[in-house]
């Protein structure tokens, strides 16, 4: 190992992180965010929910295990969320420059380097995470030779970047039809689909696929602020007046709700991490969930045919939200988990049991 660049992350703010780099040595703009997970890195770089944000991992000691490689069990890597890495870099406090794991074929430094993203270590994550939690998720950049402007990525429709280009179709000869909206789907919500006998149709954020035949509706995941998604929006709302089966998970939970005439907001640092507590409204029961968004619905401005289906346990802040009558739920956590607990992966059962009826 040869001596290592010293670069900084500078926050909009003007503070400033020295640490050093042990990804690709390119300067990079963009939100920066905190994880507080165990492990999943590897998981979680490939979520296009990352795509604009610089993310911060709160446990100290990242690439132990390596990476592993990209085998593909059908049509998905076995692995990852995505085919790439969507996070702009990854701040960590102690890189583990060995790696042991059965599964792995390269390290998380070699890994990185390969897609261009940057990485900085020796950085004091625990005081970065204070100053985020203190005063509010921010701005930053990772300068290298070349110096960059501040980058918001929330400014912009995000979701148009990480979704596919044309649709796709898998497991052609399943039970149930179900069309995936891609605002950037993770790749386990699609493997937890087709695991229970679906045929999925995956579509772009802004495609009109209502003269198709299919027999429900699923929502994905996806960066940036909702209310950025008008086509998709409009879309949403013409699924509702035909009373199609509807599931929405994590933005698409948030662009549910808008379509419903309900607001969302931004939170003022977001919830990513594997051990979010979430409770069912109206009961005592609790769920530990996998979570990575910063924005959330505003509970009180949903109309009165719908009504808050979970509650974060920490915050009280929506994590749900289903129609009284019709065949429409949403959560804003996710119940593919990868990685995280497998608490609510039932979902999945409780929406085909919608299209049942």
């Amino acid at each position: 190992m040869g001596k290592l660049k010293k670069v900084s992350l500078i926050l909009e703010d003007g503070t400033e992180y020295q640490g050093e780099s042990f990804g690709a040595e390119a300067s990079i703009s963009g939100e920066v965010v905190f994880n507080t997970g165990m492990v999943g890195y590897y998981e979680s770089l490939t979520d296009p929910s990352y795509k604009g944000q610089i993310l911060v991992l709160t446990y100290p000691l990242i690439g132990n295990y390596g990476v592993p490689g990209e085998r593909r069990e059908g049509h998905f890597a076995s692995h990852f969320e995505s085919d790439r890495i969507h996070a702009s870099a990854l701040v960590v406090s102690d890189y583990s420059f060995s790696h042991n794991h059965w599964n792995a074929v390269k390290s998380l430094s070699d890994w990185l380097k390969e897609q261009k993203i940057p990485a900085l270590h020796r950085i004091d994550t625990r005081a970065l995470t204070k100053r985020l939690r203190e005063k509010g998720t921010m701005l930053g950049k990772i300068v290298f030779d070349t110096d960059v402007e501040f980058y918001d990525p929330n400014k912009e429709n995000l979701i148009e970047k990480v979704s596919i280009g044309s649709p796709a179709v898998y497991n052609e000869k399943g039970k149930n039809k179900i069309v995936v909206i891609d605002c950037g789907v993770k790749y386990n919500i699609l493997r937890s689909l087709i695991d229970r006998d679906c045929s999925v149709i995956r579509v772009p954020c802004n495609y009109n696929f209502l003269e198709q035949a299919f027999d429900g509706v699923v929502i994905s995941n996806g960066p940036g602020d909702p209310k950025m998604c008008r086509e998709t929006i409009a879309i949403i709302k013409k699924c509702f007046k035909k009373k199609i089966p509807i599931f929405g998970i994590c933005l698409g939970n948030q662009l549910m709700a808008l379509a419903a005439g309900a607001n969302t907001y931004k939170l003022k640092y977001g919830h990513r991490s594997q051990n979010q507590p979430c409770l069912r409204v109206g009961t005592k029961r609790c769920y530990i969930t996998s979570q990575n968004h910063g924005y959330a619905v505003e509970t009180k401005s949903l109309p009165r045919d719908w009504e808050p289906w979970f509650e974060n346990v920490n915050d009280n802040t929506n994590e749900g939200i289903r129609h009284k009558r019709l065949p429409f739920m949403s959560v804003q956590f996710h119940p593919e988990h990868r990685p995280g607990p497998v608490d609510s992966e039932f979902l999945f059962d409780t929406f085909l049991e919608l299209i049942k009826k």
